[in-house]
């Protein structure tokens, strides 16, 4: 039997720099029947280059790269009260590191998982210190060649830290076409491991197909409004794409129902109707 798959709702910058916004997104992933909710976490000098901040970039908190990095980022006390909120909600919450002093800050808040974004697949000293934390780790696989995941994989075992892989492509929005979901599916038999699934596309449909995988997890980017600044914004789901996601799901995985020959309960009556009548034409 199918079972659901734990949904995440992927927030990572798109609250822009304010808890206001974060807090509104969290609401949401709990009404919409969301397990967690999860943020992006980096140390811009750590990440980025001095030449890359110092390009020149509009945005609502100036006209550099680097003004703009760090509009998007939440310090201790900012997170303080997410940790609060998401507490009183009952909804989980974590994030992925981009760098070892990001992996460390998160630590302060004692959270269940840790998560691989696909551009850190390829960092083989970062992987080490996130296996090392032995939390429940999510590692995602866009962008990376079969070596690369073979690699993180080894590293998580060797560590023996629990982990699953995330099947993802890594454009935004991504083509129907380009989603190769049947990827779930080889990544299972390669590693025997569970496999979830990270959308960047827009709509459900994909999403739904992919939940038909038994999949281990679903994620999502979510927005309150698409058209909110932000590269991410526009291949999130609003609210009642949320919902129509967790309510379409749980339709979908009670009517896949068990790998079972025969007829339901239902069923006999109607048999046994069919039978009367034709004992009586006979």
């Amino acid at each position: 039997m199918i079972k659901k798959p734990y949904l995440i709702a992927e927030i990572g910058i798109n609250h822009n720099g304010d808890v206001e916004i974060a807090k509104s997104l969290i609401k949401n992933a709990k009404e919409t029947g969301f397990d967690a909710v999860k943020f992006q976490k980096r140390n811009i000098y750590k990440v980025y280059s001095r030449e890359i901040l110092d390009a020149p970039r509009e945005s609502p908190w100036g006209k550099t790269t680097e003004e703009q990095k760090k509009g998007l980022e939440f310090e201790y006390n900012d997170y303080k009260k997410i940790d609060e909120y998401c507490k009183k909600l009952n909804i989980d919450w974590f994030g992925s590191a981009w760098d070892l002093d990001s992996l460390d800050f998160l630590e302060k808040f004692n959270l269940k998982f840790n998560k691989i974004a696909s551009a850190m697949i390829v960092d083989e000293n970062f992987l080490i210190e996130v296996a090392k934390k032995k939390k429940h780790t999510f590692i995602s696989t866009g962008m990376s060649t079969t070596k690369n995941i073979d690699n993180a994989v080894e590293i998580f075992k060797k560590y023996d830290c629990s982990f699953e892989l995330m099947h993802c492509v890594s454009t935004y929005p991504m083509k129907p076409e380009d989603a190769n979901l049947l990827t779930i599916n080889s990544l299972k038999k390669r590693y025997k491991c569970n496999v979830g699934y990270s959308g960047h596309e827009n709509g459900i449909a994909i999403s739904l197909a992919a939940a038909c995988l038994d999949i281990s997890s679903l994620e999502r980017h979510i927005t309150l409004d698409r058209t909110m600044y932000g590269s991410d914004q526009a291949a999130s789901l609003e609210y009642s794409g949320m919902d129509d996601l967790t309510s379409s799901l749980n339709k979908i995985i009670k009517s896949l129902g068990e790998e079972k020959l025969g007829f339901i309960n239902d069923e006999e009556k109607k048999i046994a109707k069919k039978l009367r009548a034709h004992l009586t034409d006979e």
